[in-house]
């Protein structure tokens, strides 16, 4: 996927249809929701890690992996899911790459939803 497809633009257009006519309150609201929640839960990922908590670093990677997908945030729902996989397949012994990844991916969505709605 190229630089402009770290949102799928058709996943914004879908957000932006759910409240036609509202010069994009709506769409900045769940951008605005998701740049502060996914930070959260990476840290959670984090936390999880160091103790060893499989099912909650799974449910973080769960979570992060679902609101990327509402968002169209799709390389960065992927390299969640790979993550959350790895995880509850294999436990925790075998994730750094893939938490490196799924950080790496937000830090561009991040990037790249505060260029579209400017948050």
């Amino acid at each position: 996927m190229g630089e402009s497809f770290v949102i799928d633009p058709q996943s914004i257009e879908n957000l932006r249809a759910l409240n036609p006519g509202d010069d994009d309150a709506f769409l900045r609201e769940i951008a605005g929701i998701f740049l502060e929640d996914t930070p959260q839960r990476i840290a959670e990922l984090d936390q999880s890690l160091l103790e060893g908590d499989v099912s909650r670093f799974t449910r973080a990677a769960h979570s992060i992996k679902g609101s990327s997908s509402n968002l169209g945030a799709l390389v960065l729902q992927a390299a969640a899911e790979k993550l959350e996989q790895r995880a509850r397949s294999q436990g925790l012994g075998d994730v750094g790459l893939l938490l490196v990844d799924v950080k790496l991916e937000f830090d561009r969505a991040h990037a790249a939803l505060t260029a579209l709605v400017g948050k």
